[in-house]
Protein backbone atom coordinates (compact mmCIF):
# COMPACT_ATOMS: atom_id res chain seq x y z
CA UNK A 1 0.00 0.00 0.00
CA UNK A 2 1.43 3.38 -1.02
CA UNK A 3 2.08 5.92 1.73
CA UNK A 4 0.14 9.12 1.02
CA UNK A 5 3.18 11.20 1.98
CA UNK A 6 5.35 9.58 -0.71
CA UNK A 7 2.71 9.04 -3.39
CA UNK A 8 3.53 10.34 -6.87
CA UNK A 9 1.43 13.15 -8.35
CA UNK A 10 -1.87 11.86 -9.70
CA UNK A 11 -3.47 12.79 -12.99
CA UNK A 12 -6.82 14.53 -12.79
CA UNK A 13 -8.94 15.92 -10.00
CA UNK A 14 -9.23 13.00 -7.60
CA UNK A 15 -9.50 15.20 -4.53
CA UNK A 16 -12.12 17.78 -3.66
CA UNK A 17 -11.35 21.18 -5.23
CA UNK A 18 -9.89 23.71 -2.86
CA UNK A 19 -8.95 27.34 -3.28
CA UNK A 20 -6.03 29.42 -2.11
CA UNK A 21 -6.55 32.85 -0.52
CA UNK A 22 -6.36 35.68 -3.05
CA UNK A 23 -3.10 37.64 -2.40
CA UNK A 24 -4.67 40.93 -3.48
CA UNK A 25 -2.86 42.96 -0.82
CA UNK A 26 0.60 42.19 -2.27
CA UNK A 27 2.48 44.23 -4.86
CA UNK A 28 3.14 41.17 -7.03
CA UNK A 29 -0.60 40.61 -7.48
CA UNK A 30 -0.78 43.86 -9.50
CA UNK A 31 2.49 43.35 -11.37
CA UNK A 32 1.63 43.05 -15.08
CA UNK A 33 4.71 41.00 -15.97
CA UNK A 34 3.99 38.54 -13.16
CA UNK A 35 0.36 38.29 -14.26
CA UNK A 36 1.35 37.74 -17.90
CA UNK A 37 3.66 34.90 -16.88
CA UNK A 38 0.98 33.26 -14.73
CA UNK A 39 -1.71 33.73 -17.39
CA UNK A 40 0.41 31.96 -20.00
CA UNK A 41 1.30 29.19 -17.55
CA UNK A 42 -2.38 28.46 -16.87
CA UNK A 43 -3.38 29.05 -20.51
CA UNK A 44 -0.85 26.40 -21.60
CA UNK A 45 -2.60 23.83 -19.42
CA UNK A 46 -6.06 24.93 -20.59
CA UNK A 47 -5.01 24.88 -24.24
CA UNK A 48 -3.62 21.36 -23.98
CA UNK A 49 -6.80 20.09 -22.31
CA UNK A 50 -9.74 22.07 -23.77
CA UNK A 51 -12.42 20.30 -21.72
CA UNK A 52 -13.90 23.73 -20.95
CA UNK A 53 -14.43 24.75 -24.60
CA UNK A 54 -18.25 24.90 -24.32
CA UNK A 55 -18.69 26.65 -20.98
CA UNK A 56 -18.50 30.32 -21.94
CA UNK A 57 -17.00 32.68 -24.51
CA UNK A 58 -13.62 32.97 -22.75
CA UNK A 59 -12.27 29.56 -23.66
CA UNK A 60 -13.17 29.49 -27.37
CA UNK A 61 -11.68 32.99 -27.59
CA UNK A 62 -8.47 31.80 -25.96
CA UNK A 63 -8.20 28.63 -28.04
CA UNK A 64 -8.94 30.45 -31.30
CA UNK A 65 -6.23 32.99 -30.49
CA UNK A 66 -3.71 30.19 -29.96
CA UNK A 67 -4.79 28.34 -33.10
CA UNK A 68 -4.51 31.49 -35.19
CA UNK A 69 -1.11 32.53 -33.79
CA UNK A 70 2.09 32.17 -35.79
CA UNK A 71 3.49 29.31 -33.73
CA UNK A 72 0.23 27.90 -32.35
CA UNK A 73 1.55 28.78 -28.92
CA UNK A 74 0.35 30.67 -25.84
CA UNK A 75 3.64 32.56 -25.97
CA UNK A 76 2.28 34.33 -29.05
CA UNK A 77 -0.80 35.67 -27.23
CA UNK A 78 -1.06 39.45 -27.35
CA UNK A 79 -2.48 41.81 -24.73
CA UNK A 80 -5.60 42.08 -26.89
CA UNK A 81 -5.96 38.29 -26.91
CA UNK A 82 -5.75 38.23 -23.11
CA UNK A 83 -8.19 41.13 -22.81
CA UNK A 84 -10.71 39.39 -25.06
CA UNK A 85 -10.41 36.24 -22.98
CA UNK A 86 -10.99 38.15 -19.74
CA UNK A 87 -13.94 40.03 -21.23
CA UNK A 88 -15.78 36.76 -21.87
CA UNK A 89 -15.65 35.65 -18.21
CA UNK A 90 -18.66 36.17 -15.92
CA UNK A 91 -16.87 34.71 -12.85
CA UNK A 92 -19.44 31.90 -12.83
CA UNK A 93 -16.83 29.45 -11.41
CA UNK A 94 -18.14 26.53 -13.45
CA UNK A 95 -14.78 25.82 -15.08
CA UNK A 96 -13.18 25.54 -11.64
CA UNK A 97 -15.91 23.41 -10.11
CA UNK A 98 -17.30 21.24 -12.88
CA UNK A 99 -14.76 20.85 -15.69
CA UNK A 100 -11.14 21.41 -14.77
CA UNK A 101 -9.22 18.34 -13.55
CA UNK A 102 -6.21 20.47 -12.60
CA UNK A 103 -7.56 22.73 -9.85
CA UNK A 104 -5.88 22.74 -6.42
CA UNK A 105 -4.79 20.52 -4.75
CA UNK A 106 -3.48 19.30 -8.14
CA UNK A 107 0.08 20.49 -8.69
CA UNK A 108 -0.91 22.42 -11.85
CA UNK A 109 -2.85 24.78 -9.55
CA UNK A 110 -5.35 26.08 -12.13
CA UNK A 111 -7.88 28.68 -10.98
CA UNK A 112 -9.06 30.42 -14.12
CA UNK A 113 -11.81 32.60 -12.54
CA UNK A 114 -9.42 34.08 -9.99
CA UNK A 115 -6.90 34.63 -12.77
CA UNK A 116 -9.55 36.69 -14.59
CA UNK A 117 -10.27 38.50 -11.32
CA UNK A 118 -6.59 39.38 -10.99
CA UNK A 119 -6.53 40.94 -14.48
CA UNK A 120 -9.59 43.04 -13.66
CA UNK A 121 -8.05 44.10 -10.35
CA UNK A 122 -4.93 45.26 -12.19
CA UNK A 123 -7.04 47.24 -14.65
CA UNK A 124 -9.10 48.76 -11.86
CA UNK A 125 -5.95 49.77 -9.99
CA UNK A 126 -4.72 51.45 -13.19
CA UNK A 127 -7.96 53.43 -13.51
CA UNK A 128 -9.14 51.60 -16.64
CA UNK A 129 -12.64 50.76 -15.36
CA UNK A 130 -15.15 52.80 -17.33
CA UNK A 131 -17.06 55.53 -15.52
CA UNK A 132 -20.45 54.11 -16.53
CA UNK A 133 -19.45 50.64 -15.30
CA UNK A 134 -18.43 52.03 -11.92
CA UNK A 135 -21.79 53.75 -11.53
CA UNK A 136 -23.79 50.63 -12.41
CA UNK A 137 -22.38 48.63 -9.49
CA UNK A 138 -23.08 51.21 -6.77
CA UNK A 139 -26.14 49.21 -5.79
CA UNK A 140 -26.82 50.76 -2.38
CA UNK A 141 -26.49 54.31 -3.68
CA UNK A 142 -28.54 53.59 -6.79
CA UNK A 143 -31.25 51.79 -4.83
CA UNK A 144 -31.53 54.54 -2.26
CA UNK A 145 -31.74 57.29 -4.89
CA UNK A 146 -34.13 55.36 -7.13
CA UNK A 147 -36.62 54.41 -4.44
CA UNK A 148 -38.60 57.70 -4.31
CA UNK A 149 -38.62 57.84 -8.14
CA UNK A 150 -39.12 54.15 -8.81
CA UNK A 151 -42.25 54.57 -10.94
CA UNK A 152 -40.59 57.12 -13.21
CA UNK A 153 -37.30 55.20 -13.44
CA UNK A 154 -39.05 51.92 -14.25
CA UNK A 155 -41.01 53.68 -17.00
CA UNK A 156 -37.85 55.25 -18.42
CA UNK A 157 -35.83 52.02 -18.45
CA UNK A 158 -38.56 49.98 -20.11
CA UNK A 159 -37.49 48.85 -23.58
CA UNK A 160 -40.78 49.98 -25.09
CA UNK A 161 -39.99 53.65 -24.36
CA UNK A 162 -37.30 53.84 -27.02
CA UNK A 163 -36.40 57.53 -26.95
CA UNK A 164 -35.65 57.70 -23.24
CA UNK A 165 -34.16 54.22 -23.18
CA UNK A 166 -31.82 55.13 -26.06
CA UNK A 167 -30.38 57.93 -23.94
CA UNK A 168 -29.94 55.55 -21.00
CA UNK A 169 -28.31 52.97 -23.26
CA UNK A 170 -25.83 55.56 -24.53
CA UNK A 171 -24.93 56.87 -21.08
CA UNK A 172 -24.69 53.42 -19.49
CA UNK A 173 -23.23 51.49 -22.45
CA UNK A 174 -26.28 49.19 -22.23
CA UNK A 175 -27.63 46.98 -24.99
CA UNK A 176 -31.05 48.12 -26.28
CA UNK A 177 -32.52 44.59 -26.03
CA UNK A 178 -31.43 44.02 -22.43
CA UNK A 179 -34.09 44.01 -19.73
CA UNK A 180 -33.01 46.21 -16.81
CA UNK A 181 -33.87 45.47 -13.18
CA UNK A 182 -36.83 47.42 -11.84
CA UNK A 183 -36.76 49.40 -8.62
CA UNK A 184 -39.31 49.41 -5.82
CA UNK A 185 -40.66 52.22 -3.68
CA UNK A 186 -40.65 50.10 -0.50
CA UNK A 187 -37.64 48.13 0.65
CA UNK A 188 -37.77 44.62 2.03
CA UNK A 189 -36.58 45.78 5.46
CA UNK A 190 -39.48 48.23 5.66
CA UNK A 191 -42.01 45.64 4.48
CA UNK A 192 -40.70 43.12 7.00
CA UNK A 193 -41.85 45.37 9.85
CA UNK A 194 -45.44 44.34 9.17
CA UNK A 195 -46.56 41.76 11.76
CA UNK A 196 -46.78 38.16 10.54
CA UNK A 197 -48.87 35.34 11.94
CA UNK A 198 -46.52 32.53 12.95
CA UNK A 199 -47.85 28.99 12.59
CA UNK A 200 -47.44 27.58 16.08
CA UNK A 201 -48.58 24.14 14.92
CA UNK A 202 -45.72 23.76 12.42
CA UNK A 203 -43.11 21.10 13.23
CA UNK A 204 -40.32 23.70 13.14
CA UNK A 205 -42.02 26.16 15.50
CA UNK A 206 -39.53 27.43 18.07
CA UNK A 207 -36.62 25.41 16.70
CA UNK A 208 -34.83 27.93 14.47
CA UNK A 209 -33.36 31.41 14.76
CA UNK A 210 -33.12 32.85 11.26
CA UNK A 211 -31.86 36.22 10.04
CA UNK A 212 -32.73 36.85 6.38
CA UNK A 213 -29.99 38.78 4.60
CA UNK A 214 -32.07 40.86 2.20
CA UNK A 215 -29.31 41.42 -0.42
CA UNK A 216 -29.32 44.58 -2.52
CA UNK A 217 -31.61 42.99 -5.12
CA UNK A 218 -34.11 41.86 -2.51
CA UNK A 219 -33.93 45.17 -0.72
CA UNK A 220 -34.32 47.58 -3.63
CA UNK A 221 -35.35 45.72 -6.78
CA UNK A 222 -37.61 42.80 -6.01
CA UNK A 223 -38.66 42.70 -2.35
CA UNK A 224 -41.61 40.50 -3.36
CA UNK A 225 -39.52 37.33 -3.24
CA UNK A 226 -38.25 38.41 0.17
CA UNK A 227 -41.85 38.75 1.33
CA UNK A 228 -42.62 35.30 -0.08
CA UNK A 229 -39.68 33.95 1.93
CA UNK A 230 -41.01 35.51 5.12
CA UNK A 231 -44.46 34.07 4.44
CA UNK A 232 -43.08 30.56 3.87
CA UNK A 233 -40.98 30.75 7.03
CA UNK A 234 -43.97 31.98 9.05
CA UNK A 235 -46.09 29.14 7.66
CA UNK A 236 -43.39 26.80 8.97
CA UNK A 237 -43.33 28.32 12.44
CA UNK A 238 -40.26 30.52 12.00
CA UNK A 239 -40.29 34.23 12.81
CA UNK A 240 -37.14 35.60 11.16
CA UNK A 241 -35.33 38.89 11.46
CA UNK A 242 -34.61 40.75 8.21
CA UNK A 243 -31.21 42.42 8.03
CA UNK A 244 -29.41 44.46 5.42
CA UNK A 245 -26.18 46.17 6.55
CA UNK A 246 -25.08 46.62 2.93
CA UNK A 247 -24.26 44.96 -0.39
CA UNK A 248 -22.06 41.85 -0.44
CA UNK A 249 -19.83 43.44 -3.08
CA UNK A 250 -20.32 40.91 -5.86
CA UNK A 251 -20.89 43.68 -8.48
CA UNK A 252 -17.62 45.31 -7.39
CA UNK A 253 -15.86 41.93 -7.49
CA UNK A 254 -16.79 41.58 -11.16
CA UNK A 255 -14.89 44.81 -11.84
CA UNK A 256 -11.87 43.91 -9.71
CA UNK A 257 -12.47 46.61 -7.10
CA UNK A 258 -11.16 44.43 -4.28
CA UNK A 259 -10.65 47.30 -1.84
CA UNK A 260 -14.39 48.05 -2.01
CA UNK A 261 -15.33 44.38 -1.74
CA UNK A 262 -13.15 44.01 1.36
CA UNK A 263 -14.63 47.15 2.91
CA UNK A 264 -18.18 45.84 2.36
CA UNK A 265 -17.18 42.44 3.72
CA UNK A 266 -15.78 43.90 6.95
CA UNK A 267 -18.81 46.15 7.42
CA UNK A 268 -21.46 43.48 6.83
CA UNK A 269 -19.62 40.75 8.76
CA UNK A 270 -19.19 43.05 11.76
CA UNK A 271 -22.91 43.89 11.70
CA UNK A 272 -24.00 40.24 11.41
CA UNK A 273 -21.52 38.72 13.86
CA UNK A 274 -23.64 39.48 16.97
CA UNK A 275 -26.57 37.58 15.43
CA UNK A 276 -24.36 34.59 14.68
CA UNK A 277 -23.08 34.67 18.26
CA UNK A 278 -26.72 34.54 19.39
CA UNK A 279 -27.27 31.36 17.40
CA UNK A 280 -28.85 32.80 14.26
CA UNK A 281 -28.42 31.21 10.84
CA UNK A 282 -27.96 33.84 8.13
CA UNK A 283 -30.24 33.06 5.19
CA UNK A 284 -29.20 34.46 1.80
CA UNK A 285 -31.93 35.24 -0.72
CA UNK A 286 -29.67 35.39 -3.79
CA UNK A 287 -27.06 32.66 -4.44
CA UNK A 288 -24.38 35.11 -5.62
CA UNK A 289 -24.58 36.88 -2.28
CA UNK A 290 -24.50 33.65 -0.28
CA UNK A 291 -21.46 32.60 -2.32
CA UNK A 292 -19.70 35.84 -1.41
CA UNK A 293 -20.33 35.41 2.31
CA UNK A 294 -19.45 31.72 2.36
CA UNK A 295 -16.45 31.57 0.04
CA UNK A 296 -15.18 34.76 -1.61
CA UNK A 297 -14.91 36.89 1.53
CA UNK A 298 -12.85 34.28 3.43
CA UNK A 299 -10.50 34.02 0.43
CA UNK A 300 -10.02 37.78 0.33
CA UNK A 301 -9.74 38.28 4.10
CA UNK A 302 -8.64 34.92 5.55
CA UNK A 303 -7.51 36.43 8.87
CA UNK A 304 -10.77 38.28 9.65
CA UNK A 305 -12.49 36.45 12.51
CA UNK A 306 -15.92 38.00 11.90
CA UNK A 307 -15.87 36.79 8.29
CA UNK A 308 -14.68 33.31 9.24
CA UNK A 309 -17.44 32.92 11.84
CA UNK A 310 -20.10 34.34 9.52
CA UNK A 311 -19.13 32.06 6.61
CA UNK A 312 -19.98 28.97 8.67
CA UNK A 313 -23.41 30.36 9.59
CA UNK A 314 -24.69 31.18 6.08
CA UNK A 315 -27.22 29.04 4.22
CA UNK A 316 -28.88 29.69 0.89
CA UNK A 317 -32.68 30.08 1.02
CA UNK A 318 -33.37 26.66 -0.55
CA UNK A 319 -30.59 24.96 1.39
CA UNK A 320 -32.14 26.11 4.66
CA UNK A 321 -35.73 25.16 3.80
CA UNK A 322 -34.68 21.70 2.61
CA UNK A 323 -32.82 21.30 5.91
CA UNK A 324 -35.98 22.28 7.80
CA UNK A 325 -37.96 19.74 5.77
CA UNK A 326 -35.48 16.96 6.53
CA UNK A 327 -34.88 17.85 10.17
CA UNK A 328 -38.17 19.08 11.63
CA UNK A 329 -40.56 18.61 8.72
CA UNK A 330 -42.58 21.12 6.72
CA UNK A 331 -46.00 22.45 7.59
CA UNK A 332 -48.91 20.80 5.79
CA UNK A 333 -50.86 22.56 3.06
CA UNK A 334 -48.77 22.33 -0.12
CA UNK A 335 -50.95 21.98 -3.21
CA UNK A 336 -50.07 21.27 -6.87
CA UNK A 337 -48.90 24.08 -9.14
CA UNK A 338 -50.77 23.64 -12.41
CA UNK A 339 -48.88 23.85 -15.68
CA UNK A 340 -45.51 22.74 -14.36
CA UNK A 341 -42.35 24.62 -13.44
CA UNK A 342 -39.08 25.00 -15.34
CA UNK A 343 -36.29 25.61 -12.81
CA UNK A 344 -32.91 26.99 -13.81
CA UNK A 345 -30.13 26.31 -11.29
CA UNK A 346 -27.78 29.28 -11.53
CA UNK A 347 -24.01 28.91 -11.61
CA UNK A 348 -23.62 30.54 -8.22
CA UNK A 349 -26.08 28.04 -6.74
CA UNK A 350 -24.05 25.19 -8.17
CA UNK A 351 -20.76 26.80 -7.09
CA UNK A 352 -21.75 26.42 -3.44
CA UNK A 353 -21.58 22.60 -3.70
CA UNK A 354 -24.87 22.12 -1.88
CA UNK A 355 -26.65 20.06 -4.52
CA UNK A 356 -29.88 20.85 -6.36
CA UNK A 357 -31.61 22.34 -3.33
CA UNK A 358 -34.23 24.38 -5.20
CA UNK A 359 -35.13 21.27 -7.21
CA UNK A 360 -35.44 19.29 -3.98
CA UNK A 361 -37.62 22.02 -2.54
CA UNK A 362 -39.98 22.32 -5.50
CA UNK A 363 -40.31 18.54 -5.77
CA UNK A 364 -41.92 18.59 -2.35
CA UNK A 365 -44.92 20.23 -4.02
CA UNK A 366 -47.32 17.37 -4.81
CA UNK A 367 -48.29 16.43 -8.38
CA UNK A 368 -46.22 19.19 -9.98
CA UNK A 369 -43.95 18.59 -12.95
CA UNK A 370 -40.49 20.09 -12.42
CA UNK A 371 -38.06 20.50 -15.32
CA UNK A 372 -34.51 21.25 -14.14
CA UNK A 373 -31.91 23.07 -16.24
CA UNK A 374 -28.37 22.94 -14.86
CA UNK A 375 -26.36 25.10 -17.22
CA UNK A 376 -25.08 28.69 -17.36
CA UNK A 377 -27.66 31.21 -18.58
CA UNK A 378 -24.86 33.48 -19.81
CA UNK A 379 -25.90 36.51 -17.78
CA UNK A 380 -23.55 37.08 -14.84
CA UNK A 381 -24.43 40.22 -12.85
CA UNK A 382 -24.14 43.28 -15.09
CA UNK A 383 -22.46 41.24 -17.86
CA UNK A 384 -25.56 40.45 -19.89
CA UNK A 385 -26.94 43.98 -20.05
CA UNK A 386 -23.78 45.55 -21.48
CA UNK A 387 -23.71 46.54 -25.14
CA UNK A 388 -20.49 44.59 -25.78
CA UNK A 389 -21.66 41.46 -23.97
CA UNK A 390 -25.39 40.99 -24.55
CA UNK A 391 -25.02 38.95 -27.74
CA UNK A 392 -22.34 36.79 -26.07
CA UNK A 393 -24.68 36.24 -23.12
CA UNK A 394 -27.47 35.14 -25.45
CA UNK A 395 -25.10 32.77 -27.27
CA UNK A 396 -23.88 31.13 -24.07
CA UNK A 397 -27.43 30.85 -22.70
CA UNK A 398 -29.02 29.44 -25.87
CA UNK A 399 -29.08 25.80 -24.65
CA UNK A 400 -30.93 27.00 -21.53
CA UNK A 401 -33.43 29.00 -23.58
CA UNK A 402 -34.09 26.07 -25.91
CA UNK A 403 -34.72 23.63 -23.08
CA UNK A 404 -37.00 26.11 -21.30
CA UNK A 405 -38.89 26.70 -24.55
CA UNK A 406 -39.28 22.97 -25.18
CA UNK A 407 -40.60 22.36 -21.64
CA UNK A 408 -43.71 24.53 -22.22
CA UNK A 409 -44.05 25.09 -18.46
CA UNK A 410 -46.50 27.62 -17.11
CA UNK A 411 -43.83 28.97 -14.75
CA UNK A 412 -40.17 29.78 -15.38
CA UNK A 413 -37.93 30.30 -12.39
CA UNK A 414 -34.24 30.61 -11.60
CA UNK A 415 -32.37 30.67 -8.34
CA UNK A 416 -30.78 33.88 -9.69
CA UNK A 417 -33.38 36.64 -10.30
CA UNK A 418 -31.18 38.38 -12.89
CA UNK A 419 -30.69 35.14 -14.82
CA UNK A 420 -34.44 34.60 -14.75
CA UNK A 421 -35.13 37.82 -16.64
CA UNK A 422 -32.29 37.04 -19.04
CA UNK A 423 -33.81 33.61 -19.74
CA UNK A 424 -37.12 35.28 -20.53
CA UNK A 425 -35.33 37.61 -22.97
CA UNK A 426 -33.49 34.65 -24.49
CA UNK A 427 -36.64 32.58 -25.02
CA UNK A 428 -38.30 35.50 -26.76
CA UNK A 429 -35.21 35.92 -28.96
CA UNK A 430 -35.74 32.35 -30.21
CA UNK A 431 -39.51 32.63 -30.55
CA UNK A 432 -41.22 35.98 -30.17
CA UNK A 433 -43.38 36.30 -27.04
CA UNK A 434 -42.97 32.59 -26.23
CA UNK A 435 -41.88 33.21 -22.63
CA UNK A 436 -44.40 33.71 -19.83
CA UNK A 437 -45.08 37.37 -19.11
CA UNK A 438 -43.66 37.04 -15.60
CA UNK A 439 -40.72 35.08 -14.20
CA UNK A 440 -40.44 33.85 -10.64
CA UNK A 441 -38.07 33.16 -7.79
CA UNK A 442 -38.34 29.51 -6.58
CA UNK A 443 -39.52 30.66 -3.16
CA UNK A 444 -42.42 32.49 -4.83
CA UNK A 445 -43.48 29.22 -6.46
CA UNK A 446 -43.27 27.48 -3.10
CA UNK A 447 -45.31 30.23 -1.45
CA UNK A 448 -47.88 29.88 -4.24
CA UNK A 449 -48.15 26.16 -3.50
CA UNK A 450 -48.95 27.04 0.10
CA UNK A 451 -51.60 29.50 -1.10
CA UNK A 452 -49.73 32.43 0.43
Amino acid sequence: MTDKKTAAPREGSLDAPTRHPVPWQTDEFYDEAAFDKEFKRQAEVCNSCRRCFNLCDSFPTLFDAVDESENFSVDDLTKDDIQDTVDGCTLCDMCFLTKCPYVPPHEFNIDFPHLMLRHRAIQHKQGKTKFADKQLVKTDRNGTLARPLAVVINWATDKSHKRVRTLINTLGDIHPDADLPRFNTRTLTSRAKQPREINRDAPAFGTRKIAVYATCFGEYNKPEFGEATLAVLAKNGIDPKVVYPGCCGMPELEQGNLDKVAANARKVAKALRPLVDQGYTIMGLVPSCSLMLKFEWPLLLPDDEDIAVLAKAVMDFDQLLVDVAKTEGLAEGLKPVKGGVTLHLSCHSRAQNIGQKSAELLRMIPNTEITVIERCSGHGGTFGIKKDNHDKALKVGKPVFRKALDAHSAFITSTCPLSCEHIKTGINSLQADAAPEKTWHPIEIFAMAYGL
